[in-house]
């Protein structure tokens, strides 16, 4: 009787843990075990008649039914408790509760929750196009990357062509966002996200000139916040491309932390017009501000002060954004800076005691002192878009480069891309272009269904862009010599130099991964931690005390769920986890649910132990972003798998991916535990997260060869990893000569087989001084048609590995077609 009643309280606590169970319930349960307890089966089921066992058996449930009375939950309970957590949290300060405020949370929350809805993941919308934005990447989107040269641009110009700029203006590129009340197409993000991809993939250069206008910028932030004058005065105007726009941030002594900018206006009276009126004498510091050096309208953010309180909001009103015309007397444009020797147009801008009127905050004076939210929502939307799109286009324009070169180029009588040595790196090309088009298309998916994912954007940002850096050295390395030497045909370099710009731009990787993604993220998408804050944080004692009383108590349950449902899936591996699916794929599901739940509680676990801590802990908190992302990630591969279709050759890159995933998951978990604070804590998590120890493996040799030699020469498979990248077929462009000569090099195939055994068999040598194809005819090894083939695979395969080289006065001095750029930027 004894043990089955163990086994009964173990079963119960067990099933009410993972449920949720309210309180109540539970103090149903401990009475039944109590009344059960007292059980005497040796006299027929009779009750044992002591006063004090009935007590003892009872005590429980009493006291758990007294907790279900507020009043007395409060007073033993969550009132220590919401003083403890007063005394201890940092009050959270005004532009971290703005950027708390400026964002969404969605798929995030069902990551963070430890239990994720699959209805929510599905409800996400497929990557469409609608048939006018699908017209638009086939039309004139793919004209203006054939217009493009990109060694001209970087090289000869370190600007775009003028009949480039022309072509961008006149076809609305600047304006992709802006309705089309206001004369813009009025795209989804998923349609700026794939264009700014792929002119990307033909110039980074270009890509970052187009993205700049319709991410972070005056567009956006007038057509969510201008004032009708505003809008009507220059939304049009930007969206036919005569004005250039640009918004100036970063400063010398504000960078990452941006809240901390030095540049300052007071409200005053001054003289606009020739009248005396109101507005703000500026002052301003501002440097990396892309666009700069052409743009014909500034935006600027600001401290806003009111001495007088003309505006009847205090003496310090906050962060404030302004509309300055470029030529407006006093802005300073300075010389162009030259960020990783890329060609788009960056400089710094600055002025001193600049006096604007009021009609220049964006926004008017409504929103003024409310800048840093309107920067924030633009940025969560606008992080989500831009660099994910550029840096998963330079991992699929690598992947499509490279996997035609290593089947192109020949060493030791065999394509390079068939060397163990090559597939590796050729197999992290493969699955990281999968992985990183499923985060990009699903993430701009999200941002259409009229969410702001600020810990997504963030998360995907930083994992795009060092993603992006893995890549291109993979790339460069398969390729080794013919993409160090720089020059018009060399199709990598350019990209790989500017790899470091979207590393640092839109938040510093390191920050992003150690301050953001997680810091906010557990705040912002956790069930109940930003309620316990907020009620911690409220004037009224009362009031924050019911409210907290309401949080903690849900976040007891929720760390009992973790701590159960964690130690349960880990200790059967998921078996029992859920799916949505019931095909191959539902292993991975499972996986994704697991992991989540441990994400969950090691999660909680960091936030309540560390508390404001959390901010110094920043290699606790980097791993932890990382595990998120990684669980991100993979939610958006098997997401990828249904939308496109449930391809069946898909099925092993997915499961090369999930493997890899689940072992950086493990691995990231794993750092967190050892490197946990508390001894106790630290234990317990190993306990409940590892209880059989970490077994994870990432994707073996064989099935990463098998991804590497899949895409060696043309296959759907191949133009499926790399959508969206500018295709070209001319042997006169500097990628097409890839697809050419990849052509006629498996057209070849065949044939080689027989010549390459003749040369084993010396019937044939192959020597510069010899035409061993000529000789192969003569001994009857290869017909003269069979020849041709073979000729023109090797004329295609020699243009192919050809580089480019200079007279020395050319590289010594700029060449006489380069203008200044400093003259026809102003011009």
């Amino acid at each position: 009787m004894v043990l089955a009643l163990i086994v009964l309280s173990i079963i119960a606590f067990f099933v009410m843990a993972i449920r949720q169970s309210p309180l109540w319930q539970w103090a149903i349960a401990a009475a039944v075990i109590g009344i059960l307890a007292m059980l005497r089966p040796e006299e027929g089921l009779a009750f044992s008649a002591s006063a004090g066992g009935w007590i003892v058996a009872l005590l429980p449930a009493i006291v758990l039914g007294l907790l279900c009375l507020a009043p007395i939950r409060q007073l033993v309970l969550t009132g220590p408790a919401y003083g403890m957590v007063k005394s201890i949290l940092p009050r959270i300060s005004r532009t971290e509760q703005e950027a708390l405020d400026a964002g969404t949370v969605g798929w995030d929350a069902e990551i963070f929750s430890g239990s994720p809805d699959w209805d929510k993941l599905f409800a996400i919308r497929k990557p469409d196009l609608t048939p006018e934005e699908q017209a638009f990447v086939d039309g004139p989107c793919e004209e203006v990357c054939a217009m493009i040269d990109d060694w001209d641009t970087r090289h000869n110009r370190m600007d775009l062509p003028p009949e480039v700029w022309q072509f961008l203006k006149d076809k609305g590129f600047f304006g992709m966002l802006i309705g089309k009340e206001h004369g813009g197409l009025g795209f989804s993000a998923q349609a700026q996200s794939q264009i700014v991809s792929k002119i990307a993939s033909r110039s980074v250069a270009a890509g970052i000139t187009v993205m700049v206008p319709n991410s972070l910028g005056p567009g956006e932030l007038l057509e969510k916040y201008g004032t009708p004058e505003q809008q009507g005065q220059y939304l049009h105007r930007l969206a036919k491309g005569e004005e250039i726009p640009c918004f100036a941030l970063t400063g010398p002594h504000a960078g990452s932390d941006a809240a901390g900018m030095r540049d300052v206006g007071v409200v005053t009276h001054g003289e606009y017009q020739g009248q005396q009126v109101l507005g703000v004498k500026l002052s301003w510091d501002k440097r990396y501000i892309t666009l700069a050096p052409v743009a014909t309208l500034l935006g600027v953010a600001f401290n806003l002060y009111d001495p007088d309180n003309h505006l009847g909001k205090g003496q310090e009103i906050g962060i404030t954004l302004a509309l300055i015309p470029a030529d407006y007397p006093g802005v300073e444009i300075g010389r162009r800076h030259m960020p990783a020797r890329a060609a788009f147009m960056n400089g710094p801008t600055s002025g001193k005691d600049v006096f604007i009127p009021m009609e220049f905050l964006i926004g008017g004076t409504q929103y003024a002192g409310q800048g840093w939210r309107m920067l924030m929502e633009c940025l969560a939307t606008g992080r989500a878009i831009s660099l994910p799109a550029i840096g998963t286009v330079s991992i699929k324009g690598a992947l499509r480069v490279t996997s035609a070169y290593a089947r192109i180029r020949r060493q030791f009588g065999i394509a390079i891309g068939m060397m163990e040595g090559v597939g590796e790196a050729m197999a992290r090309l493969v699955k990281s272009a999968y992985q990183f088009e499923a985060a990009r298309a699903m993430t701009a998916a999200i941002v259409d269904d009229g969410q702001k994912p600020a810990v997504i954007s963030a998360a995907l940002k930083y994992r795009a862009t060092d993603e992006m850096r893995g890549r291109m050295d993979d790339a460069l390395d398969i390729h080794g010599g013919r993409a160090v030497q720089d020059g018009p045909s060399n199709y990598l370099f350019s990209g790989y130099q500017t790899v470091p710009v979207a590393i640092t731009v839109e938040g510093a990787n390191i920050l992003t991964r150690t301050l953001i993604t997680f810091a906010q993220g557990a705040l912002r998408a956790h069930p109940y931690l930003l309620k316990e804050v907020q009620s911690a944080q409220n004037a009224d004692r009362r009031a924050g005390l019911a409210e907290f009383d309401k949080a903690f108590s849900g976040h007891i349950g929720f760390i009992l769920r973790n701590m159960t449902a964690s130690w349960w899936h880990n200790l059967t591996f998921g078996r029992f986890a859920s799916s949505p699916v019931e095909h191959e794929l539902k292993r991975w599901y499972r996986q994704l649910h697991r992991y989540s739940q441990s994400f969950a509680l090691a999660g909680d676990w960091t936030v309540a132990f560390l508390g404001g801590d959390l901010k110094r802990k920043q290699m606790l908190s980097g791993r932890m972003a990382d595990v998120f992302s990684d669980l991100y990630l993979l939610s958006t591969a098997l997401k990828r798998y249904e939308d496109d279709g449930r391809m069946p050759e898909d099925i092993p890159v997915i499961d090369a991916i999930a493997r890899d995933r689940i072992a950086a998951i493990q691995k990231g978990l794993g750092e967190v535990v050892d490197n946990f604070p508390n001894p106790f804590l630290k234990f317990a998590l190993g306990v409940l997260i590892f209880p059989l120890g970490r077994r994870a493996r990432p994707s073996s040799d064989r099935e990463n060869f098998r991804l590497a030699r899949a895409v060696l020469g043309q296959s759907n498979f191949r133009d499926r990893l790399t959508r969206g990248v500018y295709v070209s077929f001319d042997p006169a462009d500097r990628t097409g000569i890839l697809e050419d000569a990849l052509v006629k090099v498996e057209a070849a195939a065949e044939i080689e087989k027989k010549f390459f055994r003749a040369i084993k068999k010396a019937q044939i040598d192959r020597r510069l001084d010899r035409d061993a194809i000529a000789d192969a005819v003569e001994n009857g090894i290869l017909t003269p048609e069979e020849a041709q083939i073979m000729r023109d695979a090797d004329e295609a395969t020699d243009r192919v590995i050809e580089v480019d080289d200079f007279a020395p006065d050319e590289l010594a001095r700029p060449s006489r077609h380069r203008s200044d750029p400093f003259t026809e930027a102003a011009e």
